[in-house]
């Protein structure tokens, strides 16, 4: 078959996609991706994996509507030159554009990925009513003849519906995120030294940052030895995003040290006791998590949806509650307190990763519902979400 891959950004058809595309090329389908962007890098990576690139316009962060138009339009000509048997978008705007196109073009094989809704969902947004009417909108027409649409948490369907995006009876599929590559993120030892704190994020207000921040502060005064690392792409495009001059001058305060976004989080990550994650954001589920469950980082994030999917209160990780900053640092002095018990989680953590989150059992569960996988047949049926699930004494999976 012909697989098209639509999706808003090249990197991320590399770092959060690769495994899967070269899953689908892998099992004899021919696979062209789409990103607006032009990334040499990405494109060379795609090329070795026997993948196409084709670049097509796209406003990630406009609400221009004639540049959404033009979006649309670049879709329908895409697929009409490419005549794909099956279309796979993920994140907002291919979603939407991509669906309509696919409607316009008969394609019948469209799924969704959604890997959260984002900002216009999220409690941020909630004095934007119109724009969230108009997403809502838009996304319903982008998803109404999606045969399968894959969610990463379990709220995320009733959400859609509470919305009016999907109904009861469309086939909706949970999968554990975009899970996470347990040999790339191999486990780590604990470094050696004062604890280390570690938050990777898109530097936005509702990931959590100024939560982080002011929890680092409260810390910094009685355990000044200890130390906060933010890394993460600056985002003054995003409406809740911080200036480099606010995030320049809680490092000259001697709160974090702040790191720009990188391509490899591993060092990061290894020299690191702790990952935290405060996000009040709409997430699908973060990857940041898996990557510091299979790193063999306990991790302390926010009761929220897709951020409390990974965690097992107590075992390899903490709840709190959003923006609280106050519970957080209560939280992360838990560890301060008691220097044994990040090593005592981590392999816990690893192995939460390995059973739960393996990329490879992943992107099996989407071949298989997609049914583009190898020996279709000869696994299990997957259950639509909404099925009960087995609860374990290591998880709730």
């Amino acid at each position: 078959m012909k697989i098209l891959i639509l999706s808003s950004l090249a990197y991320s058809l590399t770092n959060f996609r690769g495994r899967l595309l070269f899953a689908m090329s892998s099992a004899g389908h021919e696979v062209i991706a789409c990103a607006p962007d032009e990334d040499r890098e990405v494109k060379t990576a795609l090329a070795t994996m026997g993948i196409g690139f084709r670049c097509t316009p796209m406003g990630r962060t406009s609400s221009n509507p004639f540049g959404d138009l033009r979006t649309l339009w670049a879709y329908v000509r895409l697929i009409r030159q490419e005549r794909p048997d099956v279309v796979l978008a993920y994140t907002q705007k291919p979603i939407i554009y991509g669906g309509l196109a696919a409607r316009l073009c008969g394609v019948k094989g469209f799924h969704v990925l959604m890997s959260g809704l984002g900002y216009v969902f999220g409690p941020e947004a909630e004095h934007r009513r119109l724009l969230r009417a108009i997403v809502r909108r838009l996304y319903r027409a982008g998803v109404r003849r999606a045969k399968t649409i894959f969610v990463f948490n379990g709220d995320d369907r009733n959400e859609m519906i509470r919305q009016g995006i999907i109904h009861h009876d469309q086939h909706v599929v949970q999968v554990p995120g975009s899970g996470v590559d347990i040999d790339y993120y191999a486990h780590q030892p604990m470094p050696a030294g004062p604890p280390c704190f570690l938050m990777i994020a898109r530097l936005m207000r509702d990931k959590g940052v100024m939560e982080y921040v002011d929890a680092a502060r409260k810390l910094k005064q009685r355990y000044p030895e200890t130390r906060f690392h933010l890394l993460g792409r600056i985002d003054t495009d995003n409406p809740t995003g911080f200036t480099p001059a606010q995030i320049n001058g809680w490092a000259r305060e001697g709160i974090v040290e702040y790191h720009e976004e990188t391509r490899d989080v591993r060092p990061f990550l290894a020299m690191s006791h702790i990952f935290v994650l405060p996000s009040y954001y709409r997430e699908g589920l973060p990857r940041t998590l898996l990557e510091a469950l299979a790193t063999g980082r306990p991790i302390i994030t926010t009761d929220m949806p897709g951020c409390r999917e990974p965690v097992i209160e107590g075992y390899n990780g903490f709840l709190v509650p959003p923006r609280n900053s106050g519970a957080l640092a209560s939280m992360m002095e838990r560890f301060l307190s008691d220097p044994s018990l990040a090593p005592a989680m981590s392999a816990r953590a690893r192995q939460t990763a390995v059973t739960h989150y393996d990329v490879e059992k992943v992107n099996a569960l989407l071949l298989d519902s997609m049914q583009l996988g190898p020996a279709h047949h000869q696994r299990a049926p997957v259950q639509p979400l909404g099925t009960p699930r087995t609860i374990t004494s290591t998880g709730r999976f």
